[in-house]
C-alpha cells in the first residue's frame, strides 16, 4: 500500500484499497474521496478502511432505499437485501398509517417505509442503546418516535390493535454460526442483532407470538429469515395465529416472512 500521506488521487486510493483486499476498491475510492474535506482526513478514512472497518462506517452512512442512512460504531448496518423487505410491506399494506419498526438498529426500515408512505405514525425500539441513540437520528426528522427496550415491553401500550405494518429485522444467525460471519459483521457489529440463538429463531418466535396483539385488522408481520430456516419461520407464524406466505427475491438473497391475522 503506498504511503498515506501520498493519497492525493482516485488512482492513489483505488491502489491503497486495492492492496488492503477491498473487492469494490474503484466504487469505495470514489465514496471515500467525496466524503474527505482534506487530505487528513482522506489518509485517516482509508487507513480505517483498510484496517477492516466496515465502508459504511467509515463514511458515516449506508445507502438504504434512496436514503442515506446515518451509522455509528456498534450499530448493525442495514443491508440492500433488506430493502426487499420495506418492498413487501408496501405491496401487503399500501395504505398503512401506523408503522413499527422492532429490533430497529439504525432505523432504516422504519425510515425508508415512513419516507415511501408519507404521514404516518412512526414507532421504533431497540434492545440496544447505540442502536436507540442512532436510530433517533433517521427517525426523528420524519417525525417517528425510537423507545428503548426488549421487543413490544418497549412499546407504547396504546399501540395495541392498531400496528398497520409491524417490520422486525430480527437477530437470526443460529448461535454457532456467528463465528462464520464476515469479519466485518463480527468484528464491528453488536451479537445481540446477529445472534437469533440454537437455531436462529428464537427472537423471531417470540416476536411472531406477541404480534397479533399489536396488528390492527389486516395488519402484517414482515420479518427476514434465511432460506434453510423460512419453513420453520412460517411454522412460528403459524404457531402466533397468523396467516403466514414466504416471499422470495432470488436477485437479493432474500427471504421474508409475510404474516396477516
Amino acid at each position: 500500500m503506498p504511503p498515506l500521506s501520498s493519497l492525493s488521487s482516485y488512482d492513489a486510493v483505488v491502489a491503497a484499497l486495492r492492496a488492503a483486499g477491498c473487492v469494490f476498491a474503484e466504487d469505495e475510492a470514489q465514496l471515500i474521496l467525496g466524503a474527505a474535506h482534506d487530505t487528513d482526513e482522506l489518509a485517516a478514512m482509508v487507513r480505517r478502511r483498510a484496517d477492516g472497518l466496515p465502508l459504511e462506517l467509515v463514511l458515516g452512512w449506508a445507502e438504504f432505499r434512496g436514503l442515506r442512512i446515518t451509522v455509528e460504531p456498534g450499530v448493525f448496518v442495514p443491508r440492500r437485501r433488506t430493502e426487499f423487505l420495506v418492498e413487501q410491506a408496501l405491496a401487503q399494506a399500501p395504505a398503512a398509517s401506523v408503522v413499527v419498526d422492532l429490533c430497529c438498529g439504525s432505523g432504516a426500515v422504519g425510515a425508508a417505509l415512513a419516507a415511501a408512505l408519507g404521514q404516518v405514525d412512526l414507532y421504533a425500539a431497540d434492545i440496544d442503546p447505540a442502536a436507540v441513540r442512532c436510530a433517533r437520528r433517521n427517525i426523528a426528522p420524519l417525525g417517528g418516535l425510537v423507545h428503548a427496550g426488549d421487543l413490544f415491553e418497549a412499546l407504547p401500550g396504546e399501540l395495541r390493535g392498531r400496528v398497520d405494518i409491524l417490520a422486525a429485522n430480527v437477530p437470526y444467525v443460529p448461535t454457532g454460526e456467528v463465528g462464520l460471519l464476515p469479519a466485518e459483521a463480527r468484528d464491528h457489529e453488536p451479537l445481540v442483532a446477529l445472534d437469533g440463538g440454537a437455531d436462529g429463531l428464537d427472537v423471531l418466535r417470540r416476536v411472531a407470538a406477541d404480534a397479533p396483539r399489536w396488528l390492527a385488522p389486516g395488519g402484517c408481520l414482515l420479518v427476514e429469515t434465511s432460506q434453510a430456516q423460512a419453513p420453520a419461520a412460517v411454522a412460528a407464524f403459524a404457531d402466533g395465529g397468523l396467516t403466514a406466505r414466504l416471499a422470495v427475491s432470488e436477485e437479493l438473497y432474500a427471504n421474508v416472512v409475510i404474516g396477516t391475522l
